[in-house]
């Protein structure tokens, strides 16, 4: 499948089949991340696969949004291992690094008929505390996914897209 058409034909898998995740695809999944660029190439990512119930079950006290996926990854970065911006300001690069690799992930999920959706609505502390997250870990995302229930489709607004003119500019703003 052509790049740009994987992008626009992925969508936010909101009901998945009964059907596990193989561990095979899950590491394909995970070399997708570990090749994606980041700052420096300093690679603070820390991901976390949950594809256990018991590790599940846990997930589902921090997060309303699983939506019944038989997998998960839990997407942290090292705040003592990201690149920093230190002439200037100091700014961490990890929350943009681990955006890179979860679309990677994500991307590389698709291809393989794998649906996810990309949730940040989760109780940080609650991640903390359930998966015992060394305190230098910062959750950042969480990947659920699985299979597409046969029933399973974009939501209505998937391929709303603003005009371009209103995203991106040449030269000024």
């Amino acid at each position: 499948m052509e790049l740009m058409q994987l992008m626009k034909e992925r969508y936010s898998c909101r009901k998945f089949a009964e059907k596990p995740v193989p561990r095979e695809a899950i590491q394909t999944i995970l070399e997708a991340g570990r090749v994606a660029p980041t700052a420096h190439n300093e690679q603070p990512q820390r991901i976390l696969v949950l594809d256990e119930a018991e590790t599940l079950a846990k997930l589902d006290r921090c997060t309303k949004c699983r939506f019944g996926a038989p997998a998960a990854l839990l997407v942290c970065y090292d705040r003592t291992a990201c690149w920093r911006r230190a002439r200037y300001d100091n700014a961490p690069s990890g929350e943009a690094d681990v955006g890179i690799v979860t679309t990677h992930m994500m991307l590389m999920a698709y291809a393989l008929g794998i649906g996810t959706t990309w949730v940040m609505h989760f109780d940080p502390a609650a991640v903390r505390a359930e998966f015992a997250l060394p305190e230098n870990y910062i959750p950042t995302a969480i990947l659920v996914m699985g299979y597409p229930a046969a029933d399973a489709a974009p939501a209505p607004a998937h391929s709303e897209n603003k005009p371009m003119e209103e995203l991106a500019k040449f030269n000024k703003f």
